[in-house]
């Protein structure tokens, strides 16, 4: 059974999951610009070496299922009824345990219940309307590490006007509410969190941080 997504439907108001199955395309340039995605978070995870993860926003559940899989002890929360059916189902698909996945709002996990040694957030922030309320949470669930990657602007923007898409919106993905350029994600991410590690799998900016209070 293939890895199901979404396909760009919306739920609340918010545009939730996939479009595609970007991790199976045939499309090389995708694939290419997956695999530097990929890479660079299996090299930041194993730099975390955590013994648990919670992806918040995990979307389908494409990587707590690939990290269960791989013998780590994942969780995954995103606010989309919709997308975390679809999660479960594709854990079945894989034979794994559904239940890791769990129906929350970023703005409801509380570290009595959603705390892990590692919080992998990608692909989240620019979708919010209160970025700076959601970073004060994921501060409050981070026990060791935080992976958190946004689309890297206007990099992000003039790659889909290239690509005739969304040319109304001047290239501006649906459900994209905020926009960073590299420098502005980690100034703002430095608000909140030390950063370890920067690097640039393009078209995105993705930062490897720990807690300040635990240096």
């Amino acid at each position: 059974m293939s890895f199901k997504v979404s396909g760009g439907k919306v739920e609340d108001g918010v545009v939730f999951g996939n479009t595609f199955d970007k991790y199976g395309s045939k499309n090389p340039i995708v694939r290419w610009m997956m695999s530097g995605f990929d890479s660079s978070l299996e090299k930041f995870v194993a730099q975390a070496n955590p013994k648990t993860i919670h992806e918040v926003g995990c979307g389908e559940g494409f990587w707590v299922n690939k990290w269960n899989e791989n013998g780590l002890k994942a969780v995954g929360s995103d606010f989309s009824h919709d997308v975390i059916s679809i999660a479960k189902e594709n854990a079945l698909s894989k034979k794994l345990t559904p239940e890791v996945f769990n129906i929350k709002s970023i703005y409801d996990l509380t570290p009595e219940t959603d705390s892990a040694d590692l919080i992998v957030c990608c692909e989240v922030m620019e979708h919010l309307e209160d970025p700076e309320r959601a970073m004060k949470i994921l501060q409050s669930l981070v026990d060791k590490y935080l992976i958190i990657s946004v689309p890297r602007e206007p990099v992000w923007c003039a790659l889909n006007m290239a690509r005739g898409k969304y040319i109304k919106d001047f290239g501006n993905t649906p459900g994209h509410i905020q926009h960073w350029s590299k420098k502005s994600f980690v100034k703002f991410t430095e608000k909140y969190f030390k950063i370890i590690e920067v690097t640039s799998p393009f078209p995105w900016t993705m930062l490897l941080c720990v807690p300040y209070e635990k240096n």
